[in-house]
């Protein structure tokens, strides 16, 4: 099946509530791992890649070509999306070009006006191709790529009028951060939640850092408009965990173990374990 934009799976997935999985890419192993996961749960993707983890990867045209011949070397049939996570104006505009689906810029760091200016420009150029645009109010907490945000609520108001440009979802910050959450913290914002969710008219919003949000918080988000949840810590955690028991193990001693096909294979193992079980928390199983 050929890339599809996120438009329509996020707009069936907030009809049904269920979200669908944004799962980070770093390498061909975890592009493997997210693809063959969705097919098994049957269930959309989306496969993000954050600006550095596309330069680490060889540049934005690396990034489409491995995702576009593994879904047909592999038999891919569910609905994929290939998405820019937290990309800047230009980075947005270069996937535009390249050949991504869908594009998140990313402009909560900037003065709002600016951010306006810019994500509307952005949607225009995304639209005239068929590409999905997810834009953000009130930075997530942590850092993604240098775009460091404290973490704050978004304003509603500011969230109905980036949604007012036509953008197709919308991340807000509602106490959710990137990376590891520390034992003080408050949880999700449910009243800025529900607030957003009935400004914005029923756009698809996106929870960011779903990495370490409990389960019970995640289903109550969906039940308030969340269609997207992005992972990729967790992802690299269940990577290097088992990487590292495999070679503490001394596996990698035994035979030809250091040869990398064997040596990646346990974490590749993990990634799939987690991105499955995100599936069955998020509720997209068979709903491709």
């Amino acid at each position: 099946m050929a890339l599809v934009s996120a438009t329509q799976m996020l707009k069936d997935a907030r009809d049904g509530k269920y979200a669908v999985g944004a799962f980070n890419t770093n390498n061909l192993e975890w592009t493997i791992a997210i693809l063959q996961s969705a097919q098994e749960m049957n269930a959309p993707v989306m496969i993000q890649t954050s600006m550095g983890a596309a330069k680490y990867m060889g540049g934005y045209k690396v990034c489409k070509a491995i995702v576009t011949n593994l879904i047909e070397s592999l038999g891919i049939t569910v609905p994929v999306a290939l998405h820019l996570d937290h990309g800047d104006y230009k980075a947005a505009l270069e996937c535009i070009e390249v050949g991504y689906t869908s594009v998140m810029f990313d402009g909560s760091h900037l003065p709002f006006e600016e951010n306006l200016e810019k994500a509307a420009d952005v949607v225009a150029k995304a639209h005239a191709k068929g590409v999905s645009v997810e834009s953000e109010v009130g930075s997530i907490g942590g850092e993604e790529d240098g775009i460091i945000g404290t973490g704050e609520l978004a304003d509603p108001i500011e969230c109905k009028k980036i949604a007012d440009l036509g953008i197709d979802f919308l991340a807000a910050g509602i106490g959710n951060i990137h990376g590891a959450y520390p034992a003080d913290w408050a949880g999700l914002s449910f009243s800025t939640l529900k607030e957003i969710n009935e400004i914005t008219a029923g756009i698809p919003l996106v929870l960011h850092g779903g990495t370490g949000i409990p389960e019970e918080q995640i289903k109550k988000a969906i039940a308030l408009g969340v269609a997207k949840i992005n992972v990729n810590t967790e992802c690299q955690w269940a990577f290097a965990e088992a990487t590292r028991t495999y070679v503490e193990s001394g596996k990698d001693k035994i035979g030809k173990g250091f040869d990398p096909r064997q040596l990646l294979g346990p974490g590749t193992a993990a990634i799939k374990a987690v991105v499955k079980e995100k599936i069955e928390w998020f509720g997209s199983s068979n709903k491709a």
